[in-house]
């Protein structure tokens, strides 16, 4: 096993505690709240919004997360044109329960709408205890179990990363699509998201494989994912895996056991260009993968180091992104802005990350544009859609 010890050790002990693929989930499906239709406002105030964030947990990466998400909407506020938001947060305390009481006392204290909270356990507590007040949750998760009735996600779904990449493959002619999935709870979701991507496409399942989430159950399984792959004729290797995790791993030992970027094309379901040492890994060149609209996220980047003299948080533009749609709305639909009807309108918004539109069943629609790692950098090579309904979605 003188292959493992190539990795770099930062890469390796991630595995004593891995979690490889990120979902802002808790373990096993959450209720799914009713309700939702939206209150009245007055426009010509500001509007009272609740921004709900992951302060008081003790954990420092939910206070630097919690400030970025902060900062972030108080600097799409700075651009709004016209419109006035009355910004109240509100700590969630890395609770459920006390995500719902600070819930409940934001929509006591005026809140017409809730922005945030990061996790989806603490969205769902939060959706739930102001259903019956009719107010709307935006919250920043991803998990998709949690979407619905007056709570919707912001948070980019392994489904808009999982139909972009297939549909992109499959208009490539890489259509049969094996697909290779840690068992952690994040890495089964995203393998489902990509069995239904493919099923809903043009592509093929040529089959998958399952792995341990460990150095050793990589390394054990990887001559049998390469020889069941190419047995199977898969033209492409779609995984969940990150670059935290056993993405390193399997982009060394694969290609060692006969499945390199020579016998299939690599596809990633998270950022393999994250972080920015993995753009040299000879196992991911030409590896394909999604992002958000590159020139927006720079935009967006420029504009927050400019206001702040720091670079913002990955989600921080989530934040933006809410407080520039509510603006919109109001500035468009009025007293009735808040309303389910004008969230989920087809047209969407302009953020951060591209354009973006929120669904009746509370999932959303992201733009995003399909990067190649090509010699050590990164090369968009199909950009992100401007408009909805064409190719990329």
């Amino acid at each position: 096993m003188t292959a493992v010890l190539d990795i770099p050790r930062t890469a390796l002990a991630r595995f004593a505690a891995l979690a490889s693929i990120v979902l802002l989930a808790s373990c096993g499906p959450l209720p799914i709240t009713s309700g939702g239709s939206g209150p009245s406002i007055d426009a010509s105030a500001p509007v009272p919004v609740a921004l709900m964030i992951p302060t008081g947990s003790g954990n420092p990466q939910d206070a630097q997360v919690a400030q970025s998400l902060e900062r972030a909407a108080r600097l799409a506020m700075a651009d709004l044109n016209g419109v006035e938001i009355d910004l109240r947060t509100y700590s969630t305390g890395g609770s459920d329960a006390r995500a719902a009481q600070a819930a409940n006392t934001a929509v006591a204290e005026g809140a017409k709408i809730l922005l945030g909270p990061l996790y989806s356990g603490a969205s769902n507590a939060a959706a739930v205890a102001v259903a019956d007040e009719g107010v709307n949750v935006l919250s920043f998760s991803n998990n998709a179990e949690i979407a619905g009735g007056n709570l919707f996600l912001l948070g980019n779904t392994f489904d808009n990363t999982a139909n972009r990449l297939v549909d992109y493959a499959a208009r490539n002619g890489r259509r049969n699509i094996y697909v290779v999935a840690g068992d952690s709870p994040g890495e089964e979701v995203g393998r489902q998201a990509i069995v239904n991507a493919i099923g809903s496409s043009r592509a093929s399942l040529a089959g998958q494989s399952r792995f341990t989430v460990s150095q050793q159950g990589v390394a054990s399984a990887a001559p049998q994912i390469a020889s069941q792959a190419r047995a199977a004729g898969a033209d492409a290797v779609f995984f969940t895996s990150d670059n935290a995790g056993a993405m390193p791993l399997l982009a060394q030992l694969l290609p060692e056991n006969g499945l390199g970027a020579s016998a299939a094309q690599y596809i990633g379901l998270a950022r393999l260009d994250i972080p920015s040492s993995a753009l040299s890994q000879p196992g991911l060149q030409g590896s394909w993968f999604a992002l958000p609209d590159p020139n927006t996220t720079t935009a967006f980047q420029r504009r927050y180091r400019a206001a702040y003299g720091s670079d913002p948080h990955p989600l921080a533009g989530l934040a933006y992104d809410g407080i520039a749609a509510i603006g919109a709305l109001v500035e468009q639909r009025g007293s009735n802005a808040l309303t389910r009807s004008a969230l989920t309108q087809g047209s969407g918004f302009t953020g951060t990350g591209g354009i973006f539109r929120l669904r009746n069943d509370g999932t959303n629609q992201r733009a995003l544009a399909v990067a190649q790692i090509r010699n050590n950098t990164v090369v968009v090579v199909d950009p992100a859609p401007r408009g909805f309904g064409g190719a990329g979605f």
